[in-house]
């Protein structure tokens, strides 16, 4: 029986989410025959986690769904005793970078994988607490139908499957590493007020996420689609893609990866930094390993804290850290692509050290331009005037820390990859956490 891992991590209330995602699980170990183990990382106040416990103790048994519901406490025990199992140097600093204080969405998904494969599990699929799922014919829409139909398979005879195929035949002998679709429903960040008030300063600020080479004719196509996910079409009936998947038409709310992916590869711990927990995406789409995509999208939206006058402002930090780590993410991601395969070994796993170089290799970056972008953002934000200033005076207070982490969170990602090949095998040998 085939065993996967459908993880939620979460910092917020959402027992209503917990239920539809257990329904998922449900779904897939009723229609697929798979040991589906629902992994929920609750990093919530007390409160809602008492609730959280309550919410999953009261689900209906399914069978094939194993329910694992883990605190910080717990995730704490798990990775000090794989880290110190690990023989890695440095494991405080280690244990930190996978559990660090505050909002990291790699670090979650680190410890996901990393628990994933103490449970043996064949993948890992994501999901996020802010969403849920699109209903069609009164019916839930959920990905993890195509994510279990065609993961792990091979190229060719998933390409008998799916609506259309792009992928070279060439790759018919390669598992599928990657499942994966977008989400439709508000943007991804709290950037729709400044399209609404200003579309030439929202012009401005998006531009910095596009890659500092990307050809002028293409920089207009760019920033209209950042941030969009799949649009506000309904799902109407399955469309699948067999192909090298754009990063850019995934939510890491919605995908899945083969174990073979992240058994090799983290994904950067940075913290209050949005867009980073993508790299994956890339790491696939730069070793151009088959992947499928769908239109299964999650429906996105914004919780209440997320609306507050505190929650506005750190996520106006996690924006501010994702456009300073655009230029070394994105040279990392150009020499992934340029590598090709050739960041793949034998077995056609990536290499953790071919990818470490590329990271090492552009940590540093260029601190006159990271406070071209810091003046850009301040500008931006001031033209706006209301909460805006505040934000820009919010991040003006920051500026001497952010200028810093954005050099030393891909230094930090190093460190994680050169450990990660032995916290992974640490974490196969330790064995499975305690489920409910």
């Amino acid at each position: 029986m085939r065993r996967v891992c459908l993880s939620l991590p979460t910092h917020r209330p959402c027992s209503d989410t917990l239920r539809a995602v257990a329904a998922e699980a449900a779904q897939g170990a009723r229609e697929f025959g798979a040991e589906v183990h629902l992994l929920v990382l609750d990093s919530a106040d007390p409160s809602a986690r008492e609730t959280h416990r309550e919410t999953l103790a009261a689900l209906p048994e399914s069978p094939g769904v194993v329910i694992h519901h883990l605190d910080e406490a717990a995730q704490h025990r798990f990775l000090a005793k794989t880290v110190a199992h690990s023989g890695a140097a440095d494991p405080d600093r280690l244990v930190a970078l996978l559990l660090p204080e505050g909002i990291s969405y790699g670090a979650c998904t680190n410890r996901a994988f990393l628990i994933a494969e103490s449970l043996g599990c064949a993948s890992v699929h994501r999901r996020d607490s802010d969403s849920g799922y699109q209903q069609h014919d009164g019916i839930p829409v959920h990905p993890l139908a195509q994510e279990l139909a065609h993961l792990g398979e091979r190229a060719g005879v998933v390409r008998n499957r799916v609506s259309t195929s792009r992928l070279d035949p060439a790759q018919a002998d390669s598992p599928v590493a990657l499942v994966g679709g977008s989400f439709i429903g508000p943007m991804s960040v709290d950037l729709d007020e400044i399209r609404s008030v200003d579309p030439a300063v929202y012009e401005k600020v998006v531009t910095l996420s596009v890659p500092d080479d990307a050809p002028p004719l293409w920089r207009p196509q760019l920033v209209a689609n950042a941030f969009r996910g799949g649009g506000n079409t309904p799902f109407a009936g399955d469309r699948t893609t067999l192909t090298r998947v754009s990063p850019a038409h995934v939510d890491m709310c919605n995908v899945a990866l083969i174990r073979e992916v992240y058994e090799r590869l983290p994904l950067p711990p940075a913290r209050e930094t949005i867009g980073s927990d993508y790299f994956l995406l890339h790491a696939v789409y730069g070793a151009r390993l088959p992947g499928v995509l769908h239109n299964r999208h999650i429906v996105n939206h914004h919780t209440p804290e997320r609306r507050t006058d505190a929650g506005f402002l750190a996520y106006q930090v996690r924006l501010a850290k994702f456009f300073l780590a655009v230029p070394r993410l994105h040279r990392v991601y150009a020499a992934m692509a340029a590598a090709g395969p050739a960041l793949l070994d034998s077995t056609g796993a990536p290499r953790t050290e071919a990818v470490t170089e590329l990271v090492r290799a552009n940590a540093q970056g260029d601190r006159a331009a990271d406070i071209r972008r810091l003046d850009t953002l301040d500008a931006a934000f001031r033209s706006l005037e209301s909460r805006w200033t505040e934000a820009a005076n919010f991040l003006a207070e920051r500026r001497a820390d952010l200028l810093a982490e954005a050099r030393t969170d891909m230094e930090e990602f190093a460190l994680l990859l050169e450990a990660w090949p032995a916290l992974t095998r640490s974490s196969r040998e330790q064995g499975p956490v305690i489920s409910r």
